[in-house]
C-alpha cells in the first residue's frame, strides 16, 4: 500500500492540474468574451459574420447613457461610403485622396476626371492606433466621386478590397502587403459603372466571387489565394450594385446573383446557371442586395418597386410571385439601404425616406414613419437609414448621424432611444448626410463619415 500511494497521489495531483487548467482556460474565454463573459463577435464583412446585417451579440444597452453612447476613439479619415469590417481586433476601411489642385464637382452627377488615390487603412480596434495603410493611384470617372463604396471582406488572415473604379486587391491583414490584385474592367474590357464598383466581393470557402460585368463575366470567381480566375458566367453591360448571396434551396447550395439586366441563380462551385429570370433597373440601378426567407426572394427596385419570387422545392428554379410593384398603398423602393425579413414581413427604408413594414407574400403596405429617418419629417429624395436586427430589437443608423433603439413589429415602431454620434459631412440633395453602414463588434459601433472614423461602446 505504500507503494501505490506516490502513484494515486500522482494520479491526484495530474487531475488537479487538469482542473486548474480547465479553470484558466474557462477564465481566459471569459476575458476573450468580454465584460460578463458575455458573447462577442467580429464583423468581418459586409452585414456581419453570416452576411445577414444581424447583430448577435449579448450584453448590449438597454437604453444610452446621458449624452449618448461612450466614445471609445476617433482617427482622422478620408472621404468615402465604404463601410468597416472588424476582425481578430483589427478595423479595415478605405478612404479617397484627391492629388493637389483637384477638385471635387459640387454636382454629383459631373463625372469628370478627378485624379487622386484609393487607400485601404487597418486601425487597432481597441485604441484606433493607425497600423498600415496601402495606397494607390486611382483617377475617378463616375457620379457621386467621393469615394470608394465596398466594405473590405477579411478571411484566413487576408483582406479582399474592391474600389470604385475596379481595384481588385488581396493583402496581409497584418502588414498590408499586397498578396494579388486584378484590374477588373482592364482584365474583362468592361465598363465601370456609372456610380462606381459598389457590390461587395464575397468569400465562399477558396473563391472570392465578385460582380464583374462585361460579355460573360457578369460574375467571376477568382481563387482567394492567388487571384487566377477559377470560373465565370453570365453578361451584362456592367456590374450593378448588389452584393451577390449564398442560399440552400432544392437541397443544393446556390448562388443569387443579380446584375442590372437579370437575377439569376448559379452553382457557386462552377458557374452554371440554374436558372434566370428578367429584372432590368432603371439607370442600372439594382442597390440592395436581395434578401432570402425559407422559399422566397425579396428584392427592391428605386425606380420600380417590390418583386417576389418563389423557390421551388424539388430542383433549383423558381417562380414569379409580383414583379415591379409599387403604388400608395403597397410596395417599396429601397434606394441605399438593404431591407430584412422577419416572420412573413419586410422592414426597410424606402427612397424617399419612409421607414415601412409590408406582408411580404402580398406586398401590402402595413405601416410607414418618417421619424427615424429624415430630420425634416418630409418625404425626402434618397433618404437613408441602416437597420440592424439585434434581438427582438432593430439598432437604426440614419443619414443624419444619429443610432437609434427601436423595436419594430407588424404593430408599428416603437422608438426607445436616440443619440447622435457623428456629423453628417457629405452635400446630397440640399442636406448633409452620412451614407456608411456601420460595423458592430465585440459591443461596439465603428462608423465613419468624410473626416473621421469612430467606435462608440454598445455595451451595457
Amino acid at each position: 500500500m505504500v507503494g501505490r500511494r506516490p502513484r494515486a497521489a500522482g494520479r491526484f495531483l495530474v487531475a488537479g492540474q487538469g482542473l486548474r487548467s480547465l479553470a484558466v482556460l474557462a477564465l481566459l474565454a471569459l476575458i476573450a468574451a468580454g465584460p460578463g463573459g458575455l458573447h462577442a463577435d467580429d464583423w468581418p464583412q459586409w452585414l456581419g459574420p453570416q452576411r445577414d446585417g444581424v447583430w448577435r451579440e449579448t450584453g448590449l444597452v438597454e437604453k444610452f447613457p446621458e449624452g449618448g453612447p461612450k466614445l471609445l476613439w476617433r482617427m482622422p479619415l478620408g472621404p468615402g461610403y465604404t463601410g468597416p469590417a472588424v476582425a481578430n481586433g483589427r478595423v479595415f476601411v478605405l478612404d479617397r485622396v484627391v492629388t493637389k489642385d483637384a477638385r471635387v464637382p459640387t454636382n454629383p452627377f459631373n463625372s469628370q476626371a478627378i485624379p487622386g488615390s484609393e487607400r485601404i487603412l487597418c486601425f487597432d480596434a481597441k485604441t484606433g492606433a493607425q497600423q498600415w495603410v496601402h495606397e494607390y493611384p486611382c483617377t475617378y470617372r463616375m457620379i457621386y466621386p467621393l469615394g470608394p463604396r465596398c466594405t473590405p471582406s477579411v478571411d484566413g488572415g487576408k483582406v479582399y478590397s474592391l474600389g470604385a473604379m475596379g481595384h481588385l486587391i488581396c493583402l496581409d491583414a497584418a502588414t498590408g502587403k499586397v498578396d494579388w490584385e486584378v484590374d477588373l474592367p482592364q482584365r474583362y474590357q468592361t465598363a465601370v459603372p456609372g456610380a462606381g464598383y459598389a457590390a461587395h466581393p464575397l468569400v465562399d470557402g477558396d473563391k472570392l466571387i465578385v460582380m464583374v460585368g462585361g460579355q460573360g463575366s457578369a460574375v467571376v470567381a477568382f481563387d482567394k489565394r492567388t487571384g487566377t480566375e477559377l470560373w465565370k458566367a453570365l453578361s451584362a453591360p456592367e456590374a450593378g450594385y448588389a452584393p451577390p448571396v449564398l442560399f440552400h434551396s432544392a437541397g443544393v447550395r446556390q448562388l443569387l446573383a443579380w446584375d442590372p439586366a437579370q437575377i439569376s441563380s448559379l452553382n457557386p462551385e462552377t458557374g452554371e446557371v440554374y436558372w434566370t429570370e428578367p429584372l432590368r433597373s432603371q439607370m442600372n440601378m439594382n442597390v440592395v442586395m436581395p434578401r432570402v426567407e425559407n422559399d422566397l426572394i425579396f428584392l427592391s427596385l428605386f425606380f420600380q418597386g417590390s418583386t417576389l419570387l418563389r423557390l421551388d422545392p424539388d430542383k433549383p428554379g423558381m417562380t414569379v410571385v409580383y414583379k415591379n410593384k409599387a403604388d400608395t398603398k403597397s410596395g417599396i423602393k429601397c434606394m441605399n439601404a438593404t431591407p430584412y425579413l422577419r416572420e412573413g414581413y419586410v422592414y426597410g427604408v424606402c427612397g424617399s425616406g419612409e421607414l415601412r413594414c409590408l406582408k411580404l407574400e402580398t406586398n401590402e403596405r402595413v405601416w410607414q414613419e418618417l421619424k427615424p429617418v429624415v430630420a425634416s419629417g418630409r418625404p425626402t429624395r434618397h433618404g437613408t437609414a441602416f437597420l440592424i436586427p439585434a434581438g427582438d430589437r432593430t439598432i437604426i443608423f440614419n443619414e443624419n448621424g444619429e443610432l437609434i433603439l427601436a423595436k419594430l413589429t407588424p404593430e408599428g415602431y416603437q422608438e426607445i432611444d436616440r443619440a447622435k454620434v457623428i456629423k453628417p459631412t457629405f452635400a446630397a440633395g440640399g442636406r448633409d448626410v452620412v451614407w456608411c453602414h456601420p460595423a458592430f463588434a465585440d459591443r461596439c459601433m465603428f462608423v465613419r463619415n468624410d473626416e473621421e472614423i469612430i467606435c462608440v461602446s454598445l455595451a451595457e
